[in-house]
């Protein structure tokens, strides 16, 4: 086999990567992932002591990393961040905009406050890391952008409307990047994953009969791990997909082919 193809088009060597909401979960392991591909990684999380503990784990395996915590839903930070991290000479090449909140209520339930927390979150966060980042991508003429969107973006489910609509419109925010930078080196694609068991999903997991919907409505008849929706990201910001932008990727056994 030849490994010195595969280097070339997912290798990662030389290229810093900031992946927002790192700590655990989905995005530990893309950070990882994009690691093991020869990235530089940022850890983010809204507290110092689980970006130290990721990092810690992450340089044991050989990676190089350093934490960034911050709350992507605040500018301000988000900015202190980038100019930190541009300070270090750690300029970001990757933002993989992964952040997340849920809050599992009728719309009608949900007060103004509520609603806005989750697009504060994964809409409002994703732009305000674009906002700080995209800028350097531009003027190098390299960048790669993937928002964390969701199947739910697409089809959705009782009790989650706040979050299904954060999660379509960050689709639209990676059309919207892909249109408008596509000519200056920048890429900008979503993933949707389905049912992933984390920590994020311990409620769907507790669920009754829900392990029953799954094996009915899932073709591949088992939840998602992290490590299923890590490479896929991988390969969405390696030399193989410089071709592939405006995109939404979903990984997710079959479940939006099959509804």
């Amino acid at each position: 086999m030849d490994t010195s193809y595969l280097s070339q088009q997912f290798g990662l060597p030389g290229r810093t990567a900031l992946v927002t909401g790192s700590a655990r979960g989905i995005g530990y392991s893309i950070a990882q992932a994009l690691g093991q591909a020869g990235a530089r990684v940022v850890i983010n999380d809204l507290q110092a002591q689980p970006c130290d503990e990721a990092v810690q784990t992450l340089q044991a395996q050989g990676i190089a990393a350093r934490a960034a915590p911050f709350d992507v839903s605040d500018f301000t930070a988000v900015q202190a961040a980038g100019q930190a991290l541009d300070a270090a000479g750690w300029a970001i090449d990757i933002l993989v905009s992964n952040a997340g909140n849920q809050n599992r209520k009728a719309l009608v339930e949900m007060s103004r406050e509520e609603w806005q927390k989750i697009q504060d979150v994964h809409v409002g966060g994703a732009f305000n890391c674009t906002r700080v980042f995209l800028p350097g991508m531009s003027a190098r003429g390299f960048g790669r952008v993937v928002m964390t969107s969701s199947v739910s973006g697409r089809s959705t489910m009782p009790l989650i409307g706040a979050y299904s609509t954060a999660k379509a419109s960050l689709s639209a925010l990676a059309r919207a990047i892909a249109v408008e930078y596509g000519a200056r080196g920048v890429t900008a694609n979503a993933i949707a994953p389905g049912f992933v068991k984390t920590e994020f999903t311990a409620g769907l997991q507790q669920r009754e009969g829900f392990e029953d919907f799954l094996r009915q409505e899932v073709p591949q008849n088992r939840w998602a791990s992290p490590e299923d929706i890590a490479p896929v990201v991988l390969f969405l910001v390696s030399p193989a997909a410089g071709y592939v932008n405006g995109q939404t990727l979903a990984i997710d056994g079959g479940l939006l082919a099959q509804m």
